[in-house]
């Protein structure tokens, strides 16, 4: 069985925390893991191999995080990975039926998003073997949570067995309707409904679940009812796929200095911007298991949240006797004084007095103070900063590359100071500026700096300078990780004045 990994999401819900470049799912929240981590190290279980889905700027972030999980497992523990870019997000069903398509039709898949919290492993774990052995019956199944509230954030399943079938929760039960996110009236209906007194008498039993987003299913049946009630997504995807084989027969893999030899391979399969743009946008439900005869769902009791939320969070997180949450309750950064029930993310020295009810998430760049039970309008306040045209949205300080990070020092009218970390072995692209030239200073390890025609080594202590408009490439040809300050100086110092002339990442 396979895992597909889901790593779409633009970020904004739990901003500043997370940014488009930095989404929830790839954040360290827990003992130093993330979401995603969590989600690969708990699948890996039951899955032989993953299948990771992703844009081209977070698969790095998933390669990166992928490595530490490597890092401390044992050899015989590690599984098989592909990866599959996206150059533009067109939602589940073709995210899915791409990944579907790269694999055998036989195949069972277990589709998950990579931002979902699942505390009871072990309830899981016997969840997804209830719905492997469904899928393998053909079936395409999905994972329904039982409700605990009437929650108006999440899609609702309604789903019905006969009191016999019911009885039997390896059968699963027929899912007879998908349901959009209720107003809260609609929500308790569902609760109600489920909360009656189902007498054995009757022939069949009706549930409400919410719907969690996972699924299991042969990759060949998925794509054959994905052919039979979204054909034009099928055909999409199918031409897409096979364009990308093509490319990839032909294909000579890189193998000159600094170029990633993992580009461009069985292993990482990108699509091109013009293929996938002419895919339509549609979620899963929508596009097939809506319509289709063939959707069972698993009810699963395993303590599961999709964090979509502040608010959910903080009930997550470690508290402390009045109610306080943060990453650790032993945080030496927090001063408390007749406080409660608050939620503080902060590196910084942080001091609450005489305050309740308060969610405070403290960056390098931005502050967010909101009252708990307010999050949800955090989404209000990233479009309001859209409209700025700021990057607030969209990155920290601390950026992550492909070839390692960069962090902004400094930055006004005029000139910006960072400071960059290229790792071992990679190197930037060759690229140039219109607006602004830039001094490199090499703190430690070895830069191969190219600038025009000249090709030179700049080591600690030393520095070079790149004017405005002259093609230039930054290369760690060390051991260590490459550590320089860079100070740009120009009228226009934005991330989007490179022009890339090469690139080991295929970036634009």
């Amino acid at each position: 069985m396979t895992n597909i990994i889901l790593c779409g999401g633009s970020g904004t819900r739990l901003w500043p925390l997370s940014r488009t470049l930095m989404p929830k799912q790839f954040v360290k929240l827990f003992e130093g893991e993330s979401l995603f981590q969590k989600t690969v190290a708990r699948n890996q279980k039951s899955c032989d191999s993953q299948f990771i889905v992703s844009n081209a700027e977070q698969y790095f972030l998933a390669v990166d995080q992928l490595e530490e999980l490597t890092h401390n497992s044992t050899p015989n523990t590690q599984h098989p990975t592909q990866y599959l870019l996206e150059p533009v997000g067109r939602n589940t069903a073709p995210a899915i039926a791409l990944a579907c398509l790269a694999l055998d039709p036989e195949e069972i898949v277990l589709v998950t998003p990579s931002d979902h919290l699942i505390k009871d492993e072990e309830a899981y774990l016997e969840a997804v073997e209830k719905a492997k052995n469904l899928a393998e019956e053909c079936n395409l199944v999905t994972f329904g949570i039982t409700p605990q509230f009437a929650e108006t954030g999440f899609g609702y399943i309604e789903a019905i067995a006969s009191v016999i079938v019911e009885s039997d929760s390896d059968c699963g039960m027929d899912v007879i309707h998908f349901h959009e996110k209720p107003d809260l009236q609609t929500a308790q209906q569902y609760i109600h409904k489920n909360q009656e007194d189902q007498s054995l008498s009757q022939s069949t039993i009706t549930k409400f679940f919410w719907n969690s987003g996972m699924f299991c299913f042969k990759a060949g049946v998925f794509l054959e009812e994905l052919e039979k009630y979204a054909p034009e997504i099928y055909e999409a995807s199918k031409k897409a796929i096979e364009k990308l084989k093509t490319r990839l027969s032909e294909a000579t893999i890189p193998q000159e200095r600094g170029q990633n030899s993992t580009l461009n391979t069985p292993e990482l399969l990108r699509i091109d911007h013009s293929s996938m743009a002419e895919i339509p946008e549609e979620s899963i439900d929508y596009a097939v298991m809506e319509k289709s005869d063939k959707v069972k769902v698993v009810p699963s009791d395993i303590d599961w949240s999709d964090l979509g939320s502040f608010d959910a969070l903080y009930e997550e997180l470690p508290h402390d006797n009045n109610g306080n949450a943060t990453t650790s309750i032993q945080n030496s950064a927090l001063i408390i004084q007749n406080s409660n029930n608050n939620l503080i993310l902060s590196e910084k020295q942080v001091a609450m007095i005489d305050v309740d009810d308060l969610i405070i998430i403290d960056t390098a760049d931005a502050l967010l103070v909101s009252k708990k039970g307010s999050s949800q309008k955090i989404k209000e306040v990233v479009k309001r900063l859209k409209e700025k045209k700021s990057e607030l949205p969209n990155i920290h300080v601390t950026a992550h590359r492909p070839w390692g990070t960069y962090t902004i020092l400094d930055e006004s009218e005029g000139y910006k100071v960072k400071r960059i970390v290229v790792k071992p072995g990679k190197r930037l692209s060759l690229q140039k500026h219109h607006h602004r030239s830039e001094h490199w200073v090499v703190v430690s390890g070895t830069a191969l700096v190219t600038r025009g025609a000249d090709e030179y080594p700049v080591r600690a202590n030393e520095s070079t300078y790149i004017s405005m408009g002259e093609v230039h490439r930054l290369e760690n040809i060390g051991k260590i990780p490459l550590v320089m300050i860079e100070a740009q100086v120009g009228e226009y110092v934005g991330e989007d004045d490179i022009i890339r002339v090469e690139d080991d990442f295929e970036r634009n």
